[in-house]
């Protein structure tokens, strides 16, 4: 009798080329803007002095290669603040559906990066302060239906 076979495990489906081709014309302000705002929101109450002191004017770039968008920020006195375009400290890039597996803890950014799904490419010390620190912080992420996702605000703005 043959053993039952497990399924594969798939890689992400990428976003529609549709997206893509929309992304890389959006401008790029206003998109790091909203960006910075939501991590203000979800982990600027999270962070450590220390952590805080580190990332002092530090330039970060998120990039969802699947969508051709690239969020600049940087933390600048109490916040996480829009940066123009430039060369930054920490470039880190992967597609969508790997990033949001990251941001739920659905998946180890170890095994996207040495699955190459993963790019960090920069300030080696600065990448790991990112990686560790957001290991070490206990968020919880909303589910990511609009309704829920306002319900996680209200109550993040209410905590």
């Amino acid at each position: 009798m043959n053993a039952p076979r497990l399924p594969r495990a798939a890689a992400p489906a990428a976003l529609a080329p549709f997206f893509a081709a929309i992304g890389g014309k959006l401008p790029l302000l206003p998109g790091a803007a909203l960006f910075a705002a939501g991590l203000n929101v979800a982990l600027r109450p999270h962070l450590p002095d220390d952590v805080r002191a580190s990332l002092e004017g530090r330039h970060l770039r998120i990039r969802v290669l699947d969508a051709a968008l690239a969020f600049d920020v940087a933390w600048q006195g109490s916040r996480f603040v829009p940066r123009a375009a430039g060369q930054p400290d920490l470039d880190i890039a992967a597609n969508a559906a790997d990033l949001l597996a990251l941001m739920r803890r659905e998946t180890d950014p170890d095994t996207l990066f040495f699955g190459r799904r993963l790019s960090m490419q920069g300030d080696t010390e600065l990448g790991l302060l990112v990686k560790n620190t957001l290991d070490a912080l206990e968020i919880t992420l909303p589910d990511p239906h609009p309704l829920a996702l306002l319900r996680w605000l209200r109550e993040a703005k209410r905590g």
